[in-house]
C-alpha cells in the first residue's frame, strides 16, 4: 500500500512521529554522531561534523517538499551545496549501511521511503 499522506496512514503515524522532516532531522543526527565517534574517533562532535548537522537541518527546514520529501538521492531539487553534499554523502557511505545493526528501525524508514512509500518520490 502506497500511502499519499502521512497523516492518513496509520503506519507512516508510527515509523514518522511528528512529521517526516523531524524524522529526517533525528535521523541524519545519529548518523553523523555515529560517523564522528565511530570514523573519525571523536568522543562529541568535531567543528566539521557540527557545521553539516546545522547545515542539515537548515536545509531540512527549508525543504519545499515538507512531510512529502522525498529521500535528498531522488529529489528533484538539490539544494546542498556540492561540498557539503560530498560530506554527506561520505557520513552516509559509512554510517548507513552500519545503522541497520545500530538503528533497525531507522534503516526501515529510510527503505521505505527509498522504495516511494509514505511519501517518497
Amino acid at each position: 500500500m502506497i500511502c499519499s499522506e502521512l497523516s492518513d496512514c496509520k503506519i507512516g503515524r508510527m515509523i514518522f512521529p511528528g512529521g517526516r522532516i523531524n524524522y529526517e532531522k533525528r535521523v541524519v543526527e545519529r548518523m553523523i554522531r555515529f560517523y564522528c565517534i565511530h570514523r573519525e574517533g571523536n568522543r562529541e562532535l568535531c567543528p566539521e561534523c557540527r557545521e553539516l548537522l546545522a547545515y542539515a537541518v537548515v536545509r531540512l527546514d527549508c525543504c519545499r517538499f515538507g512531510d512529502r520529501k522525498p529521500v535528498c538521492k531522488k529529489c528533484p531539487v538539490h539544494c546542498y551545496k556540492i561540498s557539503m553534499r560530498e560530506r554527506m554523502r561520505c557520513v552516509m557511505r559509512y554510517a548507513g549501511p552500519r545503522l541497520l545493526w545500530y538503528r533497525p528501525l531507522d534503516a526501515f524508514g529510510h527503505l521505505l521511503c527509498r522504495l516511494r512509500l509514505f511519501g517518497g518520490r
